[in-house]
């Protein structure tokens, strides 16, 4: 039995060609294509600062889970290991799990919880550590369990756009589905189709789900804020705003905290 740390001891092994380019990384587009993680974590973190100095900390934290997302990607895609696998997996389920816990609305808590978020993010913990114990039993169908949970994400998203006549907000969360709907379907196709996309050349699915779903974030992470804001900071008021700069046609979002509506 190999080594969790072999090189290609993964169950895993995606459509590009192997060692194509370099002795040393296995799929070369796919470990590379995640230099846009390093690029949008830190940019987001200074961007959101005002609102994470306002609204919650937590938010540092979740940039910086996003970082090591990309990270783990890295080695897995480098070295197609086992480790590298679960090691990409658990992070993305713990991203998830951030999420949940910061800008999960608290409509939708589970009714036993009421409506305590510290005994929400609770749960949410004790559920994750499970999960990644459970991981290593079942490491092939994590993957497809996290898109799960990307699908209830969804349902809460669609639920609040049903809800909502802000036009921002409206905006954000259909560009977050298209994102993610073009993301989830560069994904399937590698996996499913790799046969097709072999027989004319053309590897790099996963590579541009890298991309996309690294660009899905920003999207999703103002999304969430706003729709978080209508529940926790009523008395505030969000804009969304584009960086470099609001007037170009394509732009990173972020919100910036312009006052409140609190009555002397």
């Amino acid at each position: 039995m190999p080594s969790i740390f072999a090189y290609q001891s993964s169950e895993v092994d995606w459509c590009e060609s192997n060692f194509q380019h370099s002795e040393v990384v296995a799929e070369f587009y796919n470990t590379f294509s995640n230099v846009t993680f390093f690029i949008f974590g830190p940019l987001m973190m200074f961007l959101m600062h005002p609102y994470a100095q306002k609204r919650s900390r937590c938010t540092y934290g979740v940039c910086v889970l996003f970082m090591v997302v990309g990270l783990f990607s890295i080695y897995f895609h480098m070295t197609l290991s086992f480790l590298g696998q679960l090691l990409d997996e658990i992070s993305i389920l713990w991203l998830l799990a951030s999420g949940y816990s910061v800008w999960m609305p608290r409509c939708y808590f589970p009714t036993f919880l009421g409506e305590n978020r510290s005994q929400f993010t609770c749960l949410v913990v004790i559920t994750t550590m499970v999960s990644t114990f459970l991981s290593f039993l079942r490491p092939t169908v994590n993957a497809y369990a996290l898109n799960s949970i990307a699908v209830h994400i969804l349902y809460i998203v669609v639920q609040e756009y049903k809800k909502t006549s802000n036009k921002e907000l409206r905006h954000l969360i259909e560009v977050s589905v298209v994102l993610w709907a073009f993301a989830l379907t560069s994904w399937i196709s590698d996996r499913c189709l790799c046969s097709f996309w072999q027989r004319i050349n053309f590897f790099y699915l996963h590579s541009i789900w890298h991309v996309l779903i690294s660009i899905t974030f920003p999207y999703g992470m103002v999304t969430l804020a706003l729709v978080d804001a209508r529940y926790e900071m009523p008395d505030q008021t969000l804009k969304v705003r584009y960086w470099p700069r609001d007037s170009w046609p394509v732009g990173l979002p972020y919100v910036e905290i312009i006052g409140d509506h609190k009555n002397c």
